[in-house]
């Protein structure tokens, strides 16, 4: 590299990046879970094969996939069953959907297959062992299958416009792995190369149920029409996706999580760096401008009725045409990212300068992707008991000085508890002023949890100068929890998500976002501040087109035109 070229940047402070506005902004990227899981599936050149394909005219039935990696091989599960219209519903109350499957380690003989199929029809009130790795389960699209089986029968191709609505024939309302209902913790593939990232095993899985809604509606359609029906169009193919519905759930793990968290932060922050620090080339600069139209259109072609979303995804799609213009007067050149990140930073919102973040990391796949097998970390934190007192009183002041920030006394600031439904153990949120139920609270509270913990330590230094982290521990043992949180969390950049997760103003669809666009999702559409669908896998690679060259260039999708 050239004396002149600009030395590596710093990573974007912790101030700005774990912002939760910002966390709620973020896009997938070449880290997200589905793309470091195709990459992995393509490269190896995989094996997906049907071995059981049992269905009747509607659909009805089992269907068993092998799956053969350089290391084993496994099997994908899935029973298809009659759902009655009045069961039809993606909360987590409902006890019967349209299809449950299972990814088992290993082989499926007749005994298991019979012990599966009484048990992953019940989902959470089945029981499981550790062959199973993931358990999910998911419902058909009513706007889209229908219509996707009978355009089929009738020899035509369906309306890529369908797709475009909702990208997708099945929608999971779970995906359950990491040892829930026996099946086999994540510590069991830690080891494992096939699936030793975190939540590798679940996105797989999804993808697995992609392939099989294909090949289900084909089935269904020349189960109507034998001389007549045709087979999904490769583009169309290719366009869909998988949905999932997610709500409450999902959003503790964040905050359950922060050494997780912080990883998964620190690596997508270290390749943006990397990014920033390349000299823009002609072709870079070329492949971002092309990028860039593609988001665009991406964006454009994304449907919410969600009012807050709506407003969110115009402001994006307004602020990336200045964008583009500025870039197109803008000569290739050794500073040229920082500067036009600068210039997202000074012009544009946060939505569009995540967009942009997502964008840049594309360009340098050598720089960025193996960044993508350090997602995962072994969390734990031991207490320090003989820390002097008087050093984590420091540690609280210049770590979590945002903590110490809020107002606890306005009544806004605890507005909301979290707590778990005792009906499914499920999150759930709560006003403290309008309903019971505070006393069960949720330690999800962080901000509030040091604030405490904060004054009480004051007031023992006071009484009791130069003890150690025990004395006080040992006087306030409910700050037990917070102070091994305090300590293992001081060698993190990242990992603490910087808001009042008890305030009035506080909006839950970003952490739920957050997570989601880590998996890799598209198309965010909130249904509520509380849950959300989106779309898994959409422009992904076929299972057909394993083993052939791959680009891995399939973010933000785009409509493919009609007829093609």
């Amino acid at each position: 590299m050239s004396s002149s070229a600009p030395a590596a940047p710093a990573l974007r402070p912790a101030s700005q990046v774990m912002d939760l506005a910002r966390l709620g902004s973020h896009f997938q990227s070449p880290l997200s879970f589905v793309r470091s899981s195709m990459r992995r599936m393509m490269n190896q050149q995989w094996r997906i094969q049907r071995s059981r394909f049992e269905l009747d005219a509607e659909g009805f039935g089992t269907a068993i996939y092998r799956i053969d990696t350089p290391n084993t091989h496994y099997h994908c599960v899935i029973f298809s069953a009659y759902l009655p219209p009045e069961k039809r519903s993606d909360r987590v109350i409902a006890d019967q959907w349209d299809v449950c499957f299972v990814l088992v380690a290993g082989d499926v003989d007749d005994t298991q297959l019979a012990d599966l199929q009484r048990n992953v029809p019940l989902q959470e009130a089945g029981r499981f062992d550790a062959r199973v790795l993931v358990l999910s389960r998911a419902n058909r699209s009513l706007r889209n299958f229908e219509r996707f089986v009978s355009a089929l029968a009738e020899g035509t191709q369906p309306d890529p416009r369908q797709l475009a609505d909702v990208g997708y024939l099945y929608r999971t309302t779970a995906v359950y792995g990491n040892g829930k209902f026996g099946i086999a913790d994540f510590g069991c593939l830690q080891h494992n190369p096939d699936f030793n990232q975190p939540f590798s095993a679940q996105m797989f899985t999804v993808y697995l149920l992609r392939h099989f809604s294909i090949e289900q509606i084909e089935h269904m359609a020349r189960a109507r029409a034998p001389q007549r029906a045709v087979k999904l169009d490769v583009a169309l193919q290719r366009y869909l996706g998988v949905g999932n519905s997610t709500g409450l759930g999902m959003a503790p793990f964040l905050l359950n999580h922060p050494q997780l968290v912080n990883q998964w932060l620190w690596a997508r922050e270290t390749a943006l760096a990397r990014v920033l620090a390349q000299a823009a080339e002609p072709a870079r600069l070329q492949r971002l401008q092309a990028l860039l139209q593609r988001a665009q259109l991406h964006l454009e072609q994304t449907l919410t009725e969600d009012l807050r979303q709506h407003q969110q995804d115009q402001q994006t799609l307004a602020e990336l045409a200045p964008l583009g213009a500025w870039l197109e007067r803008q000569p290739a050149s050794t500073d040229l990212w920082p500067r036009l990140l600068a210039w997202s930073e000074a012009h544009a919102g946060i939505g569009c300068q995540e967009l942009l973040v997502s964008l840049l990391l594309e360009l340098y796949p050598d720089q960025v992707t193996p960044l993508a097998e350090q997602m995962g970390v072994d969390e734990g934190w031991r207490l320090q008991a003989q820390m002097p007192l008087a050093e984590l009183r420091e540690l609280i002041e210049s770590h979590y000085a945002w903590a110490l920030a809020y107002d606890f006394s306005a009544s806004d600031a605890e507005h909301f508890f979290w707590y778990r439904s005792a009906e499914k153990e499920e999150p759930r949120l709560g006003m403290r002023a309008e309903e019971p139920g505070a006393d069960k609270e949720m330690q999800l509270g962080i901000a509030r949890n040091i604030q405490r913990c904060y004054h009480a330590l004051l007031a023992h230094l006071r009484a009791h100068p130069g003890e150690l982290t025990a004395h006080f521990l040992i006087a306030q043992p409910a700050f037990k929890g917070t102070v091994r949180r305090l300590q293992g969390m001081a060698l993190c950049a990242y990992g603490e998500i910087r808001a009042n997760l008890l305030a009035r103003d506080m909006l839950p669809i970003h952490l739920l976002r957050c997570k989601l666009a880590f998996f890799g999702a598209g198309k965010f559409d909130p249904k509520s501040s509380r849950w959300v669908r989106i779309t898994l896998f959409q422009g992904a690679p076929l299972v057909s087109e394993i083993g052939q060259p791959f680009a891995d260039d399939w973010n933000f999708a785009v409509m493919p035109d009609r007829g093609q």
